[in-house]
């Protein structure tokens, strides 16, 4: 991939946007172990139900977008928002099922190792991210990992679920990645659609395949994906992909890590799992990793912006 173009500076719309994504991805893990459903259904319809939503707006408004990515160099960012929508499949298909077999805790502390995955790819694209940065991502998957109170268990069942859960966060880094080289030039709408429609169509193939049971749920656990699609997916995941355009794929890997103690508190009123005492110097820590990697690469990008 080549290197990102110069964004602008973050403005208060786009600082709040993150908070509303922050708020509503923290829902997912728990809505995700209270559903009774598989975890690849429920990837599936909170998908598909989102390009729904999404889909009618995105091609009454946005038609001359949509063709400009199948011609001429369109096709190159038609070809990341592909390649995205095939590393949200897979980021569904790992973590999803993590948050069932192991405690939500376990689940969002693993998956919150998502910005080390960004940063080596980051480095792999060519840039250089300061030892602040590195310092900041360090402190803050240590931070979420103490407050989530992350239980790793040692049966074969939790361990599973620990694995995926760290896939999960490969995966959602790739994703990311492949999200902010699309942003760079097409709007949100039309980006979350394509990429939303193509990782439904892969989780579709994938339950059908499995014999994954798609409908016959009780209402309790539809009103669990809706919730999903409402919040995680529309007001979370389509949030941060807006943000994309003037925060750093690496800076938007470590904000979600805020997801771990807003999921870990939901499951803990919704659902009785307790956190462990050392939840609130876990957090004390998480935002100070947060705050050091927005302020170390507000300052690596400063002397190298440019006019507009």
């Amino acid at each position: 991939m080549s290197s990102v173009p110069h964004r602008p500076p973050l403005d208060p719309l786009t600082a709040g946007v993150v908070v509303v994504a922050v708020a509503a991805v923290s829902s997912s893990a728990p809505l995700v172990a209270f559903a009774a459903a598989p975890a690849l259904a429920i990837a599936f319809w909170r998908n598909v139900l989102s390009v729904a939503v999404l889909g009618p707006f995105s091609l009454a408004r946005r038609r001359p977008e949509f063709r400009a990515l199948t011609v001429g160099a369109g096709r190159r960012e038609g070809f990341y928002c592909v390649l995205s929508g095939v590393a949200l499949a897979a980021h569904f298909a790992t973590w999803m099922p993590s948050a069932q077999l192991t405690s939500v805790a376990a689940a969002t502390a693993l998956g919150a190792t998502q910005p080390v995955w960004q940063g080596l790819i980051a480095r792999w694209q060519g840039r250089r991210l300061p030892l602040a940065v590195w310092a900041g991502i360090a402190v803050a998957v240590l931070g979420a990992a103490l407050a989530t109170g992350a239980d790793f268990n040692v049966s074969s069942r939790a361990f599973a679920g620990d694995l995926l859960a760290v896939a999960g966060g490969m995966f959602a880094a790739v994703y990311t990645a492949f999200g902010e080289r699309a942003r760079a030039t097409i709007s949100t709408t039309t980006y979350t659609t394509i990429c939303y429609g193509v990782c439904a169509a892969i989780l579709l193939a994938v339950c059908l395949l499995g014999g994954v049971r798609l409908h016959g749920y009780d209402g309790g656990t539809w009103l669990a994906i809706l919730g999903l699609v409402a919040g995680a997916q529309l007001l979370g995941h389509s949030m941060f992909n807006y943000a994309l355009r003037r925060v750093s794929a690496t800076t938007v890997s470590v904000l979600v890590l805020l997801e771990a103690p807003g999921a870990a508190l939901i499951a803990w009123a919704w659902l009785g799992q307790l956190p462990r005492p050392l939840a609130l110097p876990g957090l004390a820590l998480l935002l100070a990793g947060v705050a050091v990697v927005v302020l170390g690469g507000a300052r690596t990008r400063r002397p190298q912006s440019v006019p507009l």
